[in-house]
């Protein structure tokens, strides 16, 4: 569920970069990239063709910080002239909201070149805050890229009024 906040945040800045491509196919690739991000730090340890099998230990160099903000910074360098720049982007940004929920964990990520954890909670313990504040991120970013705050500031007037 956050990979999908992600893409949609991605995609978002894909928009407001102005590199959605013809009938903003980039943006719509970006979303699902974005999916495909938040899953990838796990499933990119796995040995495809060796069922359960993992080619480094869980939470090391697939998700190193660096690697990810690299990749998204890189990426975003080549927007709006390489159309394979939106979909990586979206990648990445998934990639990072994935490392972001990983930190509170006691396990933690790999920030440089040591391991650093938060230890607010136990993976599966705030699921469902983590992600309705990823989503509620990402309608927010939505919103100040695409519309300029319009809908916010309705909300937050809507908010005071009663």
């Amino acid at each position: 569920m956050t990979g999908w906040a992600a893409g949609i945040a991605a995609a978002a800045w894909i928009l407001h970069r102005e590199a959605a491509g013809p009938y903003h196919v980039w943006a719509l690739v970006t979303v699902v990239a974005g999916y495909l991000g938040g899953t990838a730090p796990d499933w990119l340890e796995l040995i495809p063709w060796r069922k359960g099998k993992r080619w480094c230990t869980h939470r090391t160099i697939t998700h190193w910080v660096p690697a990810w903000a690299g990749l998204l910074y890189g990426s975003n360098l080549g927007l709006p002239g390489c159309w394979w720049c939106a979909p990586l982007f979206g990648f990445a940004a998934g990639g990072l909201i994935h490392l972001l929920i990983d930190w509170p964990n006691p396990r933690g990520v790999p920030i440089l070149w040591s391991r650093h954890s938060l230890n607010l909670w136990k993976s599966g313990r705030a699921d469902s805050f983590v992600v309705v504040m990823c989503w509620i991120a990402a309608v927010w970013v939505f919103d100040y890229l695409i519309f300029g705050s319009v809908h916010f500031h309705r909300a937050l007037s809507l908010i005071e009024l009663a």
